[in-house]
């Protein structure tokens, strides 16, 4: 059975940080992209990051470049999205997703699996 859980979400002030995090279990995790999303409060899902299955390459919404940072740890089957300069349109349900796929999916169609979410909210 495919397991993602995320983990790491709280309430932040404008300009602070924040960490994710991303346990999967049921999968060989190895073999997977990862991705993470947001969906804010009467707006469409939308891709934040990325990351290759072995970790090497990753893609970025432009809204958070420069800003957030992926990174996959193969040996504890985890990935991460480090947050940085939070703005309070980064509120949002952020949720861990995987795919079984040698590229790096930017669209929700890319990913087999997802998690249950995790509330960012960043206050002003």
């Amino acid at each position: 059975q495919v397991q993602l859980v995320e983990s790491g979400g709280g309430l932040v002030q404008a300009g602070g940080s924040l960490r994710l995090s991303c346990a999967a279990s049921g999968v060989p995790f190895g073999y997977y992209a990862m991705g993470w999303f947001r969906q804010a409060p009467g707006k469409e899902r939308e891709f934040v990051a990325a990351i290759h299955e072995n970790g090497g390459i990753t893609r970025y919404a432009d809204s958070v470049k420069g800003r957030f940072s992926i990174s996959k740890d193969n040996a504890k089957n985890m990935v991460y999205l480090e947050m940085s300069s939070l703005k309070p349109d980064d509120t949002a349900v952020y949720y861990c997703a995987a795919g079984r796929t040698y590229s790096v999916p930017t669209t929700g169609d890319g990913y087999s699996y997802w998690g249950q979410g995790t509330q960012v909210t960043v206050s002003s």
